[in-house]
């Protein structure tokens, strides 16, 4: 099988959803996935069901549990560089199919590693390995780099009438 790299981004919801799709996907089809999270440390639904597939489906967090607010700290800087330390080994490892890097975007747009740091990994991936790189915001560098990238647009979003995220659904 060759491998393509593969950018959600965009202002809409669903980013992750799509990577979380994909894993499903490719696990049922019997490939390997390890799907690293950056700037979550929180586990949401998706995560917790799919480490129910733990044979197929490796899922390592990278973050605190809430989101950053202004600048990040040390803390923040520590994790998503240990995060894409992790996704390196895992995309040259021989030993994933599949390799998801969730809001690797997010972290270069608030500088927790840089654009030539994610370009590295991204050049370092071995033609048979599949890499999924979700996240706002992506770097037009990124983009040109990718071979499928797609763009989720918010249209109407109930969030700006209040609704908060809900468990199950955006959790």
């Amino acid at each position: 099988m060759h491998g393509y790299i593969q950018v959600y981004t965009g202002d809409g919801k669903g980013k992750t959803t799509a990577a979380m799709g994909l894993a499903l996907r490719a696990a049922g089809a019997g490939l390997r996935v390890c799907i690293i999270q950056l700037m979550k440390g929180a586990e949401a639904g998706e995560i917790a069901a799919l480490r129910k597939l733990g044979d197929l489906i490796t899922v390592r967090l990278f973050g605190r549990a809430g989101f950053i607010e202004g600048a990040p700290d040390e803390e923040d800087i520590r994790l998503a560089r240990e995060g894409l330390e992790e996704a390196e080994r895992a995309v040259v490892s021989g030993e994933y199919n599949v390799v998801i890097l969730d809001e690797a975007n997010v972290a270069v747009n608030f500088g927790l590693f840089s654009v030539s740091d994610l370009l590295r990994l991204m050049d370092r991936k071995p033609e048979r390995v599949e890499l999924v790189i979700t996240g706002r915001k992506a770097d037009p560098q990124v983009i040109e780099r990718a071979d499928l990238v797609t763009e989720m647009s918010e249209i109407k979003h109930y969030y700006h009438k209040g609704v908060s995220a809900r468990k199950g659904i955006e959790l």
